[in-house]
C-alpha cells in the first residue's frame, strides 16, 4: 500500500495498480493475492479458513449487537467503531474454550470482555463522565439499571466547549447471538444544564426478558448540546458524545 501525492488523485484500476479513497487519504495498491478457489478447497490454508470463518461470526455478532444500540448508537460513534468492535468479538470469540479451532462462537466465548468497550474514540465515557454510577443487571426480574447520586455538571462532566446543557443516556439490551435476535430498552433524563447547580440524582430503569439466559449488557452514554435562542442543538452533530459498555452478564 502507498500514498498517492500531487495535485491529481486516482481511482480505478491501471494495469496491476488499483487507486482508491480511504479515510486515511488516497492510496494505491498493487493487484496480487491467491485465487480465492485455492484459499476455499487446499488443505495448506486450513488454518486461513478456520480464521476467516471466526472473523465472519465476529463480524455478524457485532452487527447485531451495533443494532440492538442502535437507538444511542446514532449520535454516538466513531467511524472505525465497526471494526474496533469486530475485533473486540474476535476477542470473545477466541476466549471459547469449548469449541473446536474455527467453530469457536461468542455464546461459548466470553462476553465479559466487552466490558468497558467505548463506541466513540473521539468522546470516551471514562474521560467524559467523573460523577460515580452504579449499574446493575438483575438477570431474574430483566431490570438492568444504573444510578448517579447527585453531582455537579460542571464539576464532574468533562463537556466539549460550547457545551451549554447534555442528558444521560442508558440502555439495557438482551441479545441472542445464535438467533440473531434482541431486546433493548432505552432511557434517557431530560436536557440538563451543564452549569454548577447539582443535579437530582438519576436513576434509569431498562428491562428486558426476566430470566432470560442470554448475555445482557448495560449501555451508559452522555449527549451534549448547545442553546441558541431558546433551541438545543447536538454539540458539533454528536461527535464527542460518549458511549461504553459499562455492564456485562454473559448467561447461563
Amino acid at each position: 500500500m502507498a500514498r498517492q501525492k500531487g495535485i491529481i488523485k486516482l481511482k480505478g484500476t491501471i494495469g496491476d495498480i488499483t487507486f482508491y479513497k480511504t479515510q486515511d487519504g488516497h492510496l494505491a495498491r498493487e493487484k496480487g493475492g491467491i485465487d480465492a478457489s485455492r484459499i476455499a478447497s487446499d488443505p495448506a490454508f486450513q488454518r486461513t479458513r478456520e480464521n476467516g470463518s471466526e472473523f465472519g461470526r465476529a463480524g455478524k455478532a457485532g452487527k447485531l449487537l451495533r443494532t440492538a444500540l442502535r437507538p444511542l448508537l446514532l449520535n454516538s460513534a466513531d467511524s472505525r467503531m465497526v471494526s474496533r468492535l469486530t475485533q473486540a468479538m474476535v476477542k470473545v470469540i477466541q476466549a471459547d474454550t469449548v469449541s473446536d479451532r474455527g467453530l469457536r462462537n461468542v455464546i461459548d466465548g466470553e462476553t465479559e470482555l466487552l466490558f468497558g468497550f467505548e463506541f466513540n474514540i473521539r468522546g470516551k465515557l471514562g474521560t467524559s463522565l467523573y460523577a460515580p454510577y452504579v449499574g446493575a443487571i438483575d438477570r431474574v426480574s430483566g431490570e438492568i439499571t444504573v444510578d448517579l447520586a447527585s453531582f455537579v455538571p460542571a464539576n464532574m462532566l468533562a463537556a466539549p466547549s460550547g457545551t451549554t446543557h447534555f442528558k444521560i443516556i442508558s440502555a439495557g439490551a438482551e441479545v441472542d447471538f445464535e438467533a440473531e435476535t434482541y431486546v433493548v430498552a432505552t432511557s434517557e433524563t431530560a436536557i440538563l444544564p451543564w452549569d454548577a447547580t447539582a443535579t437530582a440524582a438519576i436513576n434509569q430503569t431498562n428491562a428486558v426478558t426476566p430470566a432470560s439466559t442470554k448475555p445482557l449488557f448495560l449501555a451508559l452514554g452522555i449527549e451534549f448540546y448547545q442553546e441558541i435562542n431558546g433551541q438545543m442543538y447536538p454539540l458539533k452533530n454528536g461527535a464527542f458524545n460518549p458511549l461504553a459498555i459499562v455492564k456485562v452478564d454473559s448467561g447461563v
